[in-house]
């Protein structure tokens, strides 16, 4: 399930929220922008972020009146069975009220809420409250093959009708439903391919580990086909699958992946060394196998270390053209998701300025999905109790090639990984830095794992907003640090900025050992625009102490600028504007004055 979201909309719910939010040990609070401070979400409108919410599949947890949930998602409802949860608590703790998905995690929601709160979990769920069991959400470990049916079969049972059990599985017979042996409903429990339908419902155990081998670039339809037809021919129900396995050495090959997806079931790697501990109980060692990958068996190696030490080989290795499987059964129900190791994921995002409603939707999302926070120590600061519970691994300034490093190597083992980056990460920023190391042959398993860039808000688009609209024409960026860019090459650039008239945004436009620089560059840029093009300064921009003010081109100095300083130079073309309020508005033309004079001369 993703992060739930709770949903604050004035400071005095504030402490509530956080209750819930240590009641299910996850939460990310959303507080309602200019009403609640400390929040790790800001959003300005409730309507629209709310049905964004919903849409996204996040459960919604509102500290609020259950009437303001109702009236804004009303619009957008649809499929009972796509809806994620959605409670209302009042705002006192009193009383928690799972409005949608109760079936779906919202009526354990609410219980687990209530207890933490001291309240009463309002669940208004027919079955639940009759027979102490929600047959459409089987527990952890258990699957429902025909869900559709579950809705008819409930009303039956609650008409009157008794239900027969084949079968054994103690959360259905310690219940409270009317079992009957010649109920004219029938639950079956099994291990087989059974089909179902409204008076017959059926549950499988989650307990068969699929394993799987592939060569390089192997067709993902080659895979997937490879693992049905195994599973149809040995009468094995795919929805008894808790997980797909295999060596960690195809983290990056899209078959492994696709069988998992096609099987909705988790997917997980084992190294070469775990998987040859399993050569005793392997039917068809390989000393091939052995010598290209370092264990005897892929498939059925992954297959039975996944489903542990009483799991027996059921399907021994089958093989199509370029892809291998062998499925094992445990014992017992089993979590797919806890054997052996997940693809790690590096998200290397920016985080903006750094307020949190500068931050994207997916940056927040990234960072609440991620276990380890890498970052400068201002920046993971700056995240505040959005990284809060996470592991946090903190740099200094300088340390760059060490944050990637470290971000890397633990996503390298399995971890999901968030680099954090001020403004835009890949505007002379880590995102650069991370390419140039996977492009590197320092490490093999580092372009194993899954890498995603997430971009922010940078500082010559806050700059820009600030003051008006200076990029409205084209515009560049130059960066005046020369610690890995020659001076010679910077100036070239400038001069080329300058002759194509380019407004210029200026990033690291002096350091305490650096301040000629930025001189240099305005006599450059002095040779081919006006003495008063107006300059906009833009210092903490998005932080405490933010302050934006324009000069002209002839007057801009180092002194008055500094490392936390964007320098926004407009072209021959922008124009300023006094605002009888103060200060003034910047903006660069597109040629529309121009194109309506034209058009109003023509006709």
């Amino acid at each position: 399930m993703n992060r739930p979201a709770i949903i604050v909309l004035a400071e005095s719910a504030l402490a509530t929220a956080r209750a819930v939010a240590s009641a299910l040990g996850e939460g990310e609070i959303h507080g309602l922008a200019d009403r609640v401070s400390d929040c790790d979400i800001a959003f300005p409108e409730t309507a629209a972020h709310l049905q964004s919410l919903f849409l996204l599949d996040r459960p919604i947890i509102g500290v609020c009146a259950a009437g303001i949930l109702i009236r804004t998602l009303a619009p957008i409802l649809a499929d009972k069975r796509m809806e994620p949860p959605v409670l209302a608590v009042a705002e006192d703790g009193t009383s928690v009220v799972p409005l949608l998905g109760g079936h779906h995690g919202a009526n354990d929601m609410a219980r687990r809420i209530a207890k933490n709160l001291g309240g009463v979990a309002a669940v208004t769920t027919a079955g639940d409250l009759r027979f102490g069991v929600a047959l459409d959400e089987p527990p952890a470990g258990w699957a429902l093959v025909n869900p559709l049916d579950a809705k008819p079969f409930m009303a039956a049972l609650l008409a009157g009708e008794r239900v027969s059990l084949e079968g054994e599985a103690a959360w259905l017979s310690d219940s409270r439903l009317p079992f009957d042996a010649a109920g004219a409903l029938t639950i079956r429990v099994t291990d087989s391919r059974v089909a179902g339908g409204p008076s017959s419902l059926v549950y499988h155990r989650r307990n068969l580990a699929i394993g799987i081998g592939c060569e390089r670039d192997a067709s993902a339809d080659e895979a997937v086909a490879l693992v049905r037809e195994t599973l149809a021919d040995a009468d094995l129900p795919a929805e008894a699958v808790a997980g797909v396995y295999s060596i960690d050495l195809k983290m990056d090959e899209p078959a492994v992946e696709a069988v998992a997806g096609a099987l909705g079931a988790p997917l997980r790697y084992f190294s070469g060394e775990v998987l040859e501990r399993e050569t005793p109980r392997l039917l068809n060692p390989s000393a091939l196998v052995f010598r290209e990958v370092g264990c005897h068996g892929v498939a059925e190696g992954a297959a039975l270390a996944a489903a542990g030490a009483d799991a027996a080989l059921i399907v021994p290795k089958r093989k199509s053209r370029r892809v291998t499987c062998a499925v094992a059964r445990s014992g017992d129900i089993f979590d797919g998701s806890t054997p052996g190791m997940a693809r790690g994921r590096l998200s290397v995002v920016g985080i903006g300025p750094g307020a949190a409603e500068m931050r994207t939707p997916e940056v927040s999302r990234l960072v609440s999905e991620a276990d380890d926070i890498v970052g400068y120590r201002l920046y993971l600061d700056l995240l505040g109790d959005a990284v809060a519970g996470k592991k946090l691994h903190r740099y200094e300034l300088g340390e760059e090639e060490a944050r990637v490093r470290a971000a890397l190597d633990l996503a390298a083992s399995g971890r999901r990984v968030a680099l954090i980056s001020s403004g835009d990460a890949g505007i002379y920023a880590l995102a650069t830095l991370v390419f140039e190391m996977l492009d590197s042959p320092v490490r093999a398993d580092w372009r194993r794992i899954e890498v995603m860039a997430a971009p922010g808000v940078s500082a010559m688009q806050t700059a820009a907003a600030r003051i008006g609209a200076p990029l409205g024409h084209d515009f560049c960026t130059i960066s005046l640090s020369d610690l890995m860019t020659p001076w010679e090459v910077i100036e070239q650039r400038l001069r080329a900025a300058a002759e194509g008239d380019f407004v210029v945004a200026i990033y690291n436009p002096v350091s305490r050992r650096r301040t000629r620089q930025l001189g240099l560059a305005r006599d450059i840029l002095l040779c081919h625009r006006p003495a008063d093009t107006p300059v906009v300064l833009a210092r903490n921009l998005g932080r405490e102490g933010e302050q934006v003010s324009v000069v002209d081109l002839k007057d801009l100095s180092a002194e008055a600028v500094d490392m936390l300083t964007l320098v926004l130079i407009g072209s021959s073309e922008t124009r300023r504007v006094e605002r009888r309020s103060g200060g003034a508005w910047v903006y660069t033309p597109r040629g529309y004055a121009g194109k309506k004079a034209t058009k109003a001369a023509q006709s």
